[in-house]
């Protein structure tokens, strides 16, 4: 039941962020959906791969380059995904804070709501 509400509340920090920036363009809820599952399984498989292999430069770059493999992530699940644009690499690493921000205040809340 977790990984259902996890999807939901990304489902939603990606439509609430396609609103704000303008930079990313979704064609409807459904891609945002596909988008939110595409994202939390290369999230899953893919980023402690690509953690695990740069973590030289992670640690020259003080963990800034994370950044630049959550938003390469955003643009590999939204090539994947018809019905989602991105307009370019900055916009991603954009996408990914802003996406970041929302799902820690909606999992914030929830774990407020739970703890009663």
């Amino acid at each position: 039941m977790g990984f259902i509400i996890r999807l939901f509340f990304s489902w939603l920090a990606v439509i609430i962020a396609s609103y704000i920036l303008p930079g990313i363009h979704i064609n409807d809820y459904f891609s945002a959906l596909i988008f939110a599952a595409v994202l939390a399984l290369l999230n899953v498989f893919l980023k402690p791969l690509l953690v695990i292999l740069t973590i030289p430069i992670t640690v020259v770059t003080l963990g800034l380059f994370l950044l630049v493999i959550n938003a390469c992530l955003i643009l590999l699940a939204a090539h994947f995904v018809k019905g989602i644009t991105v307009d370019n690499f900055w916009w991603a690493l954009l996408f990914s804070l802003v996406i970041s921000l929302i799902v820690s205040i909606f999992e914030s809340f929830d774990r407020k709501v739970n703890k009663k």
